[in-house]
């Protein structure tokens, strides 16, 4: 089944994006264990991303083969755990964040790649910054040291409404473009995911984020003892 994904999604997406970008595939491997992961690996996935930062530490040196993201909701205090360790963190979400992270990145003299999330849809459920100040956020995140912002990254509201995803991702892309214009080099626009990908590479995306599509519906219930770090409440 992985495999037969895998070269589905890898043959839908080789042609690129609206823009003729190239896509970048990432498998989003929540709950899945290293060798499950290592298996989409050798069958063409290059890059890897963790939503919990328990998961992503207990993982991370059983992955071979690929570069690892972080794509999930990440709390300051855990910053520490995943600097310097991942190779794209896409969550970042306030300039708090993006802050603390430049902190932990020169203690640990290295450049932290990072993506900035806007919450496109104004859902209250759903982490990031409005689109109306992405541009503030992007022009002070890129202040910091430390850091390299090198895109967006979004998730889409789940509707039926597919010209409504639309626009929503379009207006993702004229950020990322006017930004891009004021001096930003920027690489990706994350957006789409199992439900939405394709919708969200024929309106911009050039990264997609891939899990239930590739492995399969995924239980995501945890026992007491996944939902802390060192002792520390996720």
């Amino acid at each position: 089944m992985i495999k037969e994904n895998v070269e589905k999604i890898l043959s839908e997406i080789k042609g690129g994006n609206d823009r003729g970008e190239k896509i970048t595939l990432v498998a989003a491997t929540k709950t899945v264990s290293a060798d499950v992961i290592n298996e989409a690996i050798r069958y063409g996935v290059s890059v890897v991303a963790e939503n919990r930062v328990q998961e992503f530490r207990e993982k991370t040196a059983l992955i071979v083969g690929a570069k690892q993201h972080f794509i999930g909701h990440l709390q300051t205090n855990k910053v520490k755990y995943l600097v310097g360790n991942v190779d794209l963190i896409q969550s970042v979400d306030s300039l708090k964040l993006a802050e603390e992270i430049s902190r932990a990145a020169e203690k640990r003299n290295v450049v932290q790649d990072v993506l900035l999330e806007v919450n496109v849809g104004g859902e209250l459920s759903k982490s990031g910054v409005t689109p109306d100040t992405a541009e503030e956020f992007a022009k002070a995140a890129g202040q910091l040291n430390g850091i390299s912002v090198k895109g967006l990254m979004a998730m889409l509201p789940k509707s039926d409404d597919e010209r409504l995803l639309a626009r929503l991702c379009l207006q993702m892309r004229g950020i990322y473009d006017k930004l891009n214009g004021d001096g930003f080099c920027f690489s990706y626009l994350s957006i789409g995911m199992s439900a939405d990908y394709k919708i969200a590479i024929k309106n911009g995306s050039n990264m997609i984020r891939i899990g239930s599509g590739i492995f399969g519906k995924r239980s995501y219930d945890l026992t007491p003892a996944e939902l802390t770090v060192d002792g520390e409440s996720k």
